[in-house]
């Protein structure tokens, strides 16, 4: 089966971190979808060339160099893409920085740096972007999340924190955004760029070009994506990570509870017949489902 050409025409699109590596990819391959591209980075200078190389090719784009960590940067950078283009329909928070080290050698400065650009600068644009997503009943987020959040890696507590913290920011905006057409989703890529150097060999280097990555971009922000959707790509890979939830098993009988536990972890870590919840609350309505189906068990 081949697909149509996704177009993103006339949309308006604002990719935050995309002055170099993987925002410039995503910046590139939008605005070659028909996008109008809103260029984001902390150097004036690497969005002007973006954004003139997107002009150069017969695209529309504009420069919006900002500190996405700085909220009332962030507001002036919307507040000049709304006044040239009087609109934006898609962000792309790609926007990020490292401070790897072990947590015991960190410090609270470092990793606090790391929150407040990878986290709280994805926030900082959402919210800026929300209301105004809100009142034309449609937008596309994209979060970018990360194997090390999803599944951890030594050295990066903090990147961990803040990339897993934008997994629950995008499961509960997901939510709050279905009705009004706006859907949000995260993306875990696998890339060689500069803030990857020296974590590939120099074989894999050629097989994790950041271009292999901005189609699930694309893919995300088209006018038929999903929401509430983890997609991890890379090397022309692309896959869909799930945060589920396991059948477990009840011990109400049981006369040490704390102690079964631990001895029927491997029941209750089965992932036989796991799923994924439609939403936090559904964890509790399994468990009072369950209780009412014990009879031994009383029901407060």
């Amino acid at each position: 089966m081949t697909a149509s050409r996704i177009s993103l025409s006339p949309r308006v699109a604002l990719v935050t971190g995309a002055g170099q590596g993987l925002g410039r990819a995503h910046a590139l391959a939008l605005a070659r979808h028909g996008a109008i591209v809103a260029v984001n980075d902390l150097s004036c200078e690497d969005a002007q060339s973006v954004a003139q190389e997107i002009v150069g090719s017969g695209g529309q784009a504009m420069a919006c160099p900002a500190n996405v960590a700085d909220p009332d940067s962030v507001n002036a950078m919307i507040d000049s893409v709304m006044t040239r283009y009087g609109r934006i329909d898609i962000l792309v928070n790609n926007a990020g920085i490292l401070r790897d080290r072990t947590f015991a050698k960190s410090t609270i400065e470092d990793f606090r740096a790391v929150i407040d650009v990878n986290l709280m600068g994805s926030v900082h644009c959402t919210h800026a972007v929300w209301n105004l997503m809100r009142e034309r009943q449609y937008g596309r987020i994209v979060f970018t999340t990360s194997s090390s959040g999803l599944y951890g890696n030594f050295g990066q507590a903090n990147y961990s924190a803040a990339k897993m913290g934008l997994v629950g920011l995008m499961q509960t905006l997901a939510i709050e955004g279905k009705r009004h057409g706006i859907h949000v989703n995260c993306l875990a890529p696998s890339a060689a760029t500069g803030m990857t150097s020296g974590l590939y060999d120099s074989g894999d280097l050629a097989r994790l070009g950041s271009g292999m990555v901005a189609p699930a971009v694309v893919a995300l922000c088209a006018q038929e994506a999903p929401t509430r959707a983890i997609i991890l790509a890379g090397a022309g890979r692309f896959a869909q990570a799930h945060v589920t939830m396991t059948r477990g098993t009840y011990l109400n009988g049981e006369q040490d509870i704390a102690a079964a536990v631990l001895s029927h972890m491997d029941r209750i870590g089965d992932r036989d017949g796991d799923h994924v919840p439609a939403s936090g609350p559904e964890q509790h309505q399994m468990e009072v489902a369950g209780l009412k189906h014990f009879a031994n068990v009383p029901l407060i």
